[in-house]
């Protein structure tokens, strides 16, 4: 296994190796590389035993197994300054909040180096924002998928960014969404509760799962529905795990409209959407340096007004 610009490394595993996890054997054999570095080669298909590729940290060693782990080069990591349109809601000294449009990506990575929100956010607010939170991500204390539109908060500073952070761990930090989704759900409100964690047949979608995810939990109530075609919700989350609403919905048999990952094969929906209907409507916290509350809200985008009125219309 080898790549320019990168590193090959090769790993025997021994008899002490026998019965760990392979994630934690390859970190005690390979001290620079940290645990969550390692599951990072592993999903992207960068680590292979005894030629054949193998992705699942989790799996056993057996003693006289070799791995190698292909290590390649980082790529730069500092993203660049985009001029690049913003629809700022609130800003201040220590945070910003925007209103993401449907079709940007947050921050950069493979095939979206620039383009990004946080390409726009370092032209906007200068050397300031560099380096908080990390150099590829900074000031972002929570992600928006890139087709879902809505509100996020961004810190300015070291201390904003913390302190947001701890608000988003704690749950303290609050967002509401509106979904569109095929169907009624029933009960009309209620929890979706399900560990979610990556599908086990197809690695590029999360799905609940019975073993290894991390607990999740989805708050939901109907507020508008078109018959029994489909209906406007909001919801709540009460962790925030990739993909959380998405999957959660559809697993219940509800997926979003015009969602091309959850959705229903072949079927986007009762009426054509180009991307899942799913928009942050609210966001709450409380102001990281002074503890007042924050409250803002965001009008649905014009795409998915749309939408609704087509629905009405069935």
């Amino acid at each position: 296994m080898s790549g320019p610009g990168g590193r090959h490394l090769r790993v025997h595993a021994g008899a002490d190796d026998t019965g760990a996890r392979l994630d934690k054997a390859l970190a005690r054999h390979l001290p620079d590389l940290s645990r969550s570095r390692l599951q990072g080669l592993l999903a992207q298909g960068r680590v292979a035993c005894d030629g054949q590729p193998v992705r699942d940290a989790s799996v056993r060693v057996k003693a006289g197994q070799t791995f190698d782990i292909f290590v390649p080069e980082p790529v730069p990591a500092r993203p660049a300054a985009e001029q690049i349109a913003l629809s700022i809601v609130f800003e201040d000294d220590a945070l910003l909040v925007v209103d993401k449009p449907a079709g940007l990506v947050v921050h950069p990575a493979a095939g979206n180096p620039c383009g990004t929100l946080v390409n726009a956010l370092l032209a906007h607010c200068g050397g300031s924002l560099s380096g908080i939170g990390g150099v590829v991500r900074p000031g972002i204390v929570h992600r928006l998928d890139k087709d879902t539109s809505g509100l996020m908060v961004v810190a300015k500073t070291d201390i904003a960014h913390q302190a947001l952070s701890r608000q988003f761990a704690g749950r303290a930090l609050s967002r509401e969404y509106a979904a569109v989704v095929i169907g009624v759900p029933q009960p009309t409100a209620g929890e979706i509760a399900g560990a979610i964690g990556r599908s086990p047949v197809n690695r590029k979608k999360m799905a609940v799962v019975a073993r290894g995810g991390k607990d999740a939990l989805t708050r939901y109530r109907v507020e508008r529905s078109f018959g029994t075609v489909a209906s406007l919700l909001r919801c709540r989350l009460a962790t925030g795990r990739t993909h959380q609403i998405r999957v959660h919905l559809a697993h219940v048999g509800h997926p979003l409209i015009g969602d091309p990952l959850y959705g229903r094969k072949g079927r986007g929906g009762p009426v054509p959407f180009g991307r899942q209907a799913l928009h942050a409507a609210r966001i709450e916290f409380f102001h990281p340096l002074d503890r007042r509350e924050m409250r803002f809200e965001s009008e649905f985008p014009q795409d998915m007004n749309d939408l609704l009125r087509k629905l009405e219309d069935i």
